[in-house]
């Protein structure tokens, strides 16, 4: 028997049943937001972190529900990883939605908020002047090199006193320390490193869990801290297979936690938001997250499931 090869009207007609099928299931998954465990040890309870919310009117219902879901979870601290904006506002009137947060939040910008790298000719431009232009180590930490004059300091300026207008205290390379129940932890928020204003402060010698905030994992070093939280990456918005693989051997660091070689561990964010196309947000096998660390008792019956393995 002779198999024949479809003809052209029917791979038409096949592509026209399977893309707007696929076009939902990724509009779907784009707004379906898991909430990812972490077991840390010497962290503080009920922690949550979050970035990318990059708001705007298609999807700030979306993040007033997230907000919501957080507001659910009762945390002791939330966590904010930066790009807040796409970088074409006018305005900041949209930041107003933090206000319903019900628990401290501490974050950083990213480049959206500096209007770096914002388009895709752009993004390419900055991971290539990371490689070349950008010293990541420990002990030469200097990112000056990205700082070229495109960074729109003012919008950042802007957009940072409307977060804190809207009670989100704004880390731009400093740290804080933090009571939380019977601990303290110390955040360290270092700028954003496209922009070329990453400049880690010095932080003091402490017993206190640390914690930095970056937002592009690719501008930071090996700090002597117990996590890094990061984001930027959307953790690919499309996951397809082998890039998964590589993103799990440690190829790409796209998602997940990565501690590899005794780096200090480092956990990249899926984000909550998306890029979109034609003003909706797609995503496949990739869903938006909030990330809890160590949930209590309560937290965990929120989300109906246990504190996985340390």
């Amino acid at each position: 028997m002779t198999l024949k090869a479809p003809s052209t009207r029917h791979l038409a007609l096949f592509l026209l049943i399977l893309l707007p099928s696929m076009t939902g299931y990724m509009a779907w998954e784009a707004r379906a937001v898991d909430v990812t465990v972490l077991t840390i040890d010497g962290a503080p309870e009920g922690v949550v972190y979050i970035t990318d919310p990059h708001v705007q009117p298609s999807n700030i219902d979306h993040v007033r529900s997230v907000i919501a879901e957080i507001n659910r979870l009762n945390p002791s601290l939330v966590l904010i990883g930066g790009d807040f904006v796409t970088g074409e506002e006018e305005d900041f009137a949209a930041q107003e939605v933090w206000r319903s947060l019900d628990a401290p939040a501490y974050a950083v910008l990213g480049n959206h908020d500096y209007r770096v790298g914002i388009d895709g000719t752009g993004g390419v431009e900055r991971m290539l002047a990371v490689s070349t232009s950008a010293n990541v180590t420990t002990a030469g930490y200097d990112v000056s090199g990205l700082s070229d004059g495109s960074a729109d300091t003012a919008f950042a300026d802007g957009l940072a006193a409307a977060l804190e207008e809207n009670g989100v205290h704004v880390l731009r390379n400093e740290f804080v320390l933090v009571p939380v129940g019977d601990e303290e932890i110390v955040i360290v928020g270092v700028d954003d490193g496209w922009a070329g204003m990453a400049d880690p402060p010095e932080v003091p010698e402490t017993d206190a869990f640390t914690l930095y905030l970056i937002h592009e994992p690719s501008c930071r070093a090996d700090w002597d801290a117990d996590l890094i939280l990061a984001g930027h990456t959307h953790g690919g918005q499309f996951l397809f297979p082998v890039i998964a693989q590589l993103n799990d051997l440690g190829v790409v660091e796209l998602a997940g936690m990565f501690d590899a070689d005794g780096r200090t561990p480092t956990y990249i964010s899926r984000g909550i938001c998306s890029s979109n196309l034609a003003g909706v947000d797609l995503r496949f096998n990739c869903q938006p997250e909030i990330v809890l660390i160590n949930p209590t008792e309560e937290q965990l019956r929120a989300i109906g499931g246990s504190a996985p393995a340390g």
